[in-house]
């Protein structure tokens, strides 16, 4: 069984550094009659008719009845450290407050759910746990972690030399980013100069904006104008501002973005890896040295060989952004 719990907000801790993943085609199952499923149908109809890549109705009921589940994996379950299995609870904090297919409210508006809490419930249970989710504002999970709050996150956060200082990781998805504009806006980002003089929107604090900072220096070393980086606190304010006209386009999630387009809000006219010019991944996110993270990286290893992570990505849309193996720690770019 999965309970979701809202946290209270607490003050904002350092280092928030988001990411995302890459998503080629999306393709998400629902059984839902509603008005919008029926609206789906017909994009998706229209779709198939085009050749184009589409969106079905995502399950945005509470319970969930089609997530995949695994069994518990003893070898796993001893590995996990006596103060935390002595509830038999993990406890795991999601940003609940996003769009599919990461992590979102379900139809009650109250419970988490999306790939994001699939995959923590498959490594609960590799771990004979139950797992409690916790809504969290994305700015609150590394304080949530180090106050012991939260025993993990599983929230799309990816993996970076700061992060490492504090944090235990073990990967499960790789991050990528994508650019998102108006349809036909005719723009294409591929890298530093095609961005010079655009106004883009961009999250404070995140890898997003680190890598526009470092193509703006770059660029303006060329003798290319900087692109303006606008802020914003929610992706309704951001997409009210590109359909305005006040920005040119904005980085974010690339399943998100993905999502949007399908809908026919956004256009992707770009992506890039989060860790550019390196790679980086999306994991588990656990406290520095308590251990948790071995257990973690081997519920998701037993996950990894029956079949379930790759169920789950696929019931997601998400199987382009598998992993090979969960690995704890993964070197990082400097």
């Amino acid at each position: 069984m999965t309970r979701t719990r809202t946290r209270a907000r607490r003050p904002a801790a350092a280092l928030p550094v988001r990411t995302a993943l890459v998503l080629s085609t999306v393709v998400f199952l629902s059984a839902c009659t509603s008005s919008a499923g029926i609206e789906s149908e017909a994009r998706t109809e229209a779709a198939a008719a085009e050749g184009t890549t589409t969106v079905l109705e995502v399950d945005t009921s509470p319970e969930q009845a089609g997530r995949v589940h695994t069994d518990e994996d003893p070898d796993a379950a001893a590995l996990v450290p006596a103060d935390i299995a002595e509830d038999g609870t993990l406890t795991i904090g999601v940003a609940g407050a996003g769009e599919p297919p990461l992590g979102f409210l379900a139809d009650d508006n109250a419970t988490v759910v999306g790939s994001e809490v699939d995959i923590a419930s498959l490594v609960a249970e590799a771990l004979g746990l139950e797992l409690e989710v916790v809504n969290v504002a994305w700015e609150q999970w590394p304080l949530g972690v180090q106050s012991g709050d939260l025993e993990a996150v599983f929230s799309n956060v990816g993996v970076n030399t700061e992060r490492l200082q504090l944090f235990d990781f073990a990967t499960y998805r790789e991050g990528v980013m994508a650019f998102s504009a108006r349809p036909d806006s005719g723009l294409s980002i591929e890298e530093a100069a095609d961005v010079a003089g655009l106004t883009i929107a961009v999250g404070s604090g995140t890898n997003q904006e680190r890598i526009l900072l470092d193509w703006n220096a770059q660029n303006e070393a060329a003798g290319l104008e900087p692109a303006q980086l606008e802020y914003f606190a929610n992706s309704a304010d951001t997409l009210l501002a590109l359909q305005s006209g006040r920005i040119d386009t904005y980085i974010g999630p690339n399943p998100t973005a993905v999502y949007q387009q399908s809908v026919g809000d956004v256009e992707i006219v770009g992506t890039v890896n989060a860790g550019w010019p390196n790679t980086t991944y999306v994991a588990a996110t656990t406290l520095k040295g308590n251990g948790l993270v071995d257990a973690v990286q081997a519920a998701l290893q037993h996950v990894f060989e029956d079949g379930t992570y790759g169920e789950t990505l696929d019931r997601w849309g998400l199987s382009d952004e598998a992993v090979d193996e969960p690995v704890v720690n993964p070197a990082v770019g400097s």
